[in-house]
């Protein structure tokens, strides 16, 4: 279970400073997807790394299964798995071998990481071009290899920020039915997107971010009853405020 309270971050900029984060709060809980919908800009990512720990807020914290994410950043990491906004892989190692260095990382042993490897390229797909070097990767291939290295150590919490950016179809309909047996393992999974659909197809509960804030927390239905709306890109659109710029 992943629990964020009051989260706070300010950036320095020459035109003064920019609050990316303004308060941010919510839990994400075991056996469920909780989608963190929000468009371009509102704070999602920074959010987001705040909570894997590359990033110290400037108030607030987060809990992952108890522990502080700030003292015991360490301890919170090998709850972890993360696929970040920027997922280069090393493109002069195989895909085999950028899952088998994050495994060692970990402090796995050979066994285990080769294990983890078999069952982590049969779940994804991955056995076509496990032990070919990165360089010159697909987009989908590239997604799947830092999807695998990120869960080589068999996390109970998994973090994913935007993970169906560049995905051609088939390969999105590969992911989500991989993040929905994540989910019935009972693992904690936060999934971040600014497509209102992705987020509908896969999510239990959705927290809608704009302008560095939350705006609304709840079941698809939930949303569209406290808006009103059927549509649920509207529900997005009028949650966020995104339609103050149609009416203008």
């Amino acid at each position: 279970m992943i629990e964020i309270r009051n989260l706070h971050k300010t950036f320095k900029a020459k035109a003064g400073p920019v609050h990316a984060v303004r308060g941010v709060g919510f839990e994400a809980r075991d056996g469920e997807i909780t989608g963190l919908l929000g468009p371009n800009g509102a704070g999602k990512t920074t959010t987001l790394r705040m909570l894997y720990t590359l990033m110290k807020p400037d108030e607030g914290d987060v809990r992952v299964d108890g522990l502080d994410a700030h003292r015991e950043a360490t301890a919170v990491r090998q709850r972890l798995g993360v696929l970040p906004d920027a997922r280069g892989v090393y493109k002069r190692l195989t895909a085999r071998e950028n899952i088998a260095y994050f495994g060692a990382l970990h402090g796995l042993d050979a066994g285990t990481i080769a294990a983890r490897i078999e069952q982590l390229a049969e779940t994804l797909v991955m056995e076509d071009f496990l032990d070919r070097r990165t360089e010159g990767f697909s987009q989908g291939q590239r997604t799947k290899t830092a999807i695998a290295r990120a869960l080589v150590h068999d996390p109970r919490n998994v973090i994913l920020d935007e993970p169906t950016n560049g995905l051609d179809v088939m390969t999105t309909r590969g992911l989500r039915g991989f993040l929905r047996r994540l989910r019935d393992e009972g693992r904690c999974v936060i999934f971040s997107s600014h497509i209102m659909q992705e987020v509908a197809a896969l999510c239990d509960r959705i927290v809608v971010i704009a302008h560095g804030e939350v705006r609304a927390i709840g079941t698809p239905d939930e949303l569209r009853a406290a808006t009103g709306l059927d549509d649920l890109e509207d529900v997005f659109v009028r949650l966020a405020d995104l339609d103050q710029g149609e009416a203008a």
